[in-house]
């Protein structure tokens, strides 16, 4: 008995810990290929949702620039530059997960500036920013649905209060607009439904988004950039 035992001692525990070690990196394998997949789908859905702001920005660029091509020929070229600018931030730049927070900015003065001409006379536009450091990175793309809101509900002879703030790894973006109330304002555009899905799947937990009508459409980005 004594020698059956040490032989089943000396046999099955090594199969015993072998198929441990081999169920363990089993699971382990399964884990990677369950995580790896879902990030190939995160990278795939946020590629969805970053396609569907791109064109239309550019196109009302593209619009101002013929507009202008005929009213005030002189101007055009550096309208030119500014789409060109944008167009590189878009196509080429936009692709990586973070951008400097400095090129988006830029992007959006561009945008701003192209809004300001195809709404001369119709609307004032205020636009202020603070960025306590040149450093910080943000996900490409996620400030311009914002502002694209606000000047898309704003009503003729109207102000868009657009103020972005950046201090202590605290961004908060904050764009105000007067809209029409006798018309409905859905709150869940499909630029703001596809912002939150991105914000969701970036940010997680790290940042707020708050829609309101208070006399004013009003809505609020805060977002931790640490």
């Amino acid at each position: 008995m004594k020698c059956l035992s040490d032989y089943l001692w000396q046999t099955l525990v090594p199969l015993i810990f072998f198929a441990f070690v081999w169920i363990l990196f089993r699971y382990i394998d399964q884990t990677k290929e369950v995580e790896k997949i879902k990030q190939e789908r995160t990278e795939m859905e946020l590629k969805f949702l970053k396609s569907q702001i791109n064109p239309h920005v550019l196109f009302n660029n593209l619009n101002t620039i013929y507009s202008y091509s005929i009213e005030k020929p002189n101007e055009t070229p550096d309208l030119i530059l500014k789409l060109s600018d944008n167009l590189k931030h878009v196509l080429y730049e936009s692709n990586a997960k973070k951008v400097s927070l400095k090129k988006e900015i830029h992007f959006i003065k561009n945008y701003i500036e192209f809004h300001k001409i195809r709404t001369e006379g119709l609307k004032q536009i205020n636009y202020e920013v603070f960025v306590d450091k040149d450093y910080h990175q943000i996900a490409p793309l996620l400030l311009i649905t914002i502002i694209e809101n606000a000047f898309k509900h704003s009503r003729v002879n109207s102000i868009v209060d657009i103020q972005l703030r950046v201090k202590n790894n605290r961004l908060k973006c904050v764009c105000k607009n007067d809209y029409d109330n006798t018309k409905k304002v859905n709150e869940n555009t499909i630029g703001l439904n596809n912002l939150k899905k991105r914000l969701d799947l970036l940010y997680k937990e790290d940042y707020e988004l708050l829609v309101e009508k208070r006399g004013q459409y009003i809505v609020t980005l805060i977002l931790n950039l640490a």
